[in-house]
């Protein structure tokens, strides 16, 4: 049944009575007292305890279950010790002088209670900001319970003076209260599944590595959609009801998120058609590196110097982009050189060969190849061009021949050309100063 305004009055003042009465009683303070108290030590001891137990080598011999309960009773052991405690004073009280006079005591001791065992469930949980969420909403909930307002909070938030009716969607504090715990507890347990499938199917062997992104794509999706229909539908939400509202967002998005949108289909269109995957060795403008990880809306390509570079999917569908591992992995690598001119260029030419084909990551099957390409005013240009299995470290391979071509060189006499400056100076010759030598007797 719903709840008047007048009855909150009612409770409101009922409520503020009694607080003023517990106030003025001298009970209220010798407990308020012992709980300070016991706050204090409980800080003391669990300083104490934090100084002297290893975190990381506490039951590292247990099983997991009991060594994961272990470190999470004593990072929490202050709330234990203080709940150890106020009981301890609850029952002395209880037993001494009229229950009554001990009720802050058991109210304060089930809180702590609580939390410990919030703390502990949501241990398992390892977003920090859904851990602080989930525990905070759940020991409210408990203190609530607790002090036996539960009920009374319930009506409150699902009455009709805090009710808003959108269509044929009555909406409560009560009922979002609900669909977010239901949301945050479906995905959850989506991200534990899709997490899963993902491990299962990244160690199949029979599918590329752009198939298992697609797949796992859509089914991290498809969960998603799931546990939203579910968790909707399990607080009496009708999905028909929200049809305008969904209608109008999708409309906003297609406006306002227009990039966001085109990366996301950009990103399923490369993994249909397979252009790119993880692993392959790619130039996109002036950005070079290995594809480590194809996401919704970026990939990222690792650079050999320790950099990731995130590129948008839309500009790898509508830009020029260089795959080196496309079909194949073998790479042509060109080295530019020159002589002068006293050289031989066959001579030239037969070193330059022998050199590229002893290179340790050449392919034997095909045979280096090098051509006189240029006379020009300061010697002969030459092309060096030969095969790679891997372009990964093309430049290594290249810095290692041209070392080899030096050192050939020097050993053969060749010398590489250099440009010659000539200074002529018209109007006659320099002035010359000359210095005449005294000699010293």
């Amino acid at each position: 049944m719903d709840l008047e305004l007048k009855d909150i009055v009612e409770f409101l003042h009922s409520v503020a009575r009694s607080i003023g009465a517990e106030v003025t009683s001298p009970w209220f303070y010798l407990q308020f007292g012992l709980i300070l108290t016991a706050a204090g030590m409980a800080y003391a001891a669990d300083a104490a305890i934090r100084s002297r137990v290893d975190m990381t080598s506490l039951a590292m011999r247990w099983p997991l279950p009991l060594r994961h309960f272990a470190r999470v009773l004593v990072s929490s052991a202050s709330t234990a010790i203080f709940a150890i405690l106020v009981i301890a004073a609850r029952i002395t009280m209880y037993h001494s002088t009229w229950p009554s006079r001990s009720y802050m005591l058991m109210v304060a001791a089930k809180l702590a209670l609580a939390w410990l065992m919030i703390r502990l469930v949501t241990s398992v949980i390892r977003n920090a900001f859904i851990v602080k969420l989930v525990s905070v909403s759940a020991w409210v909930v408990a203190a609530l319970s607790i002090v036996g307002q539960l009920d009374f909070a319930v009506e409150a938030l699902d009455s009709d003076q805090v009710a808003v009716v959108l269509g044929g969607l009555r909406l409560t504090p009560l009922l979002l209260i609900k669909a977010g715990a239901l949301l945050i507890l479906a995905l959850w347990l989506t991200n534990i599944t899709s997490n899963f499938i993902e491990g299962r199917i990244n160690r199949s062997s029979d599918l590329t590595p752009s198939i298992q992104v697609l797949l796992v794509k859509m089914i991290r999706m498809g969960l998603v959609v799931v546990a939203i229909a579910i968790a909707l539908g399990a607080v009496g939400i009708n999905l028909s009801a929200l049809a305008v509202f969904t209608g109008a967002a999708g409309v906003g998005i297609g406006l306002g998120l227009q990039k966001i949108v085109a990366n996301f289909i950009s990103g399923l269109i490369l993994l249909v058609d397979k252009s790119v995957k993880p692993g392959d060795l790619v130039t996109i403008g002036d950005s070079s590196g290995r594809i480590s990880a194809m996401k919704t809306r970026y990939i990222s390509v690792a650079a050999g110097d320790g950099r990731e570079f995130l590129i948008p999917n839309e500009d790898l569908v509508t830009q020029k982009v260089v795959n080196w591992t496309y079909t194949d992995k073998n790479t042509l690598v060109k080295v530019g050189f020159g002589t002068n001119y006293d050289a031989d260029p066959r001579l030239v030419c037969k070193l330059a060969m022998e050199i590229a084909a002893a290179a340790p990551r050449a392919i034997k099957s095909k045979q280096p190849n090098c051509i006189l390409t240029e006379f020009t005013e300061a010697g002969m240009k030459f092309s060096l061009t030969f095969w790679i299995a891997d372009p990964d470290g093309m430049d290594n391979v290249k810095s290692e021949v041209m070392l080899a071509l030096w050192d050939a060189f020097k050993r053969e006499g060749i010398r590489v050309p250099y440009p010659v400056r000539e200074i002529r100076v018209r109007g006659g010759a320099l002035p010359v100063e000359t210095m005449v030598e005294v000699p010293t007797s």
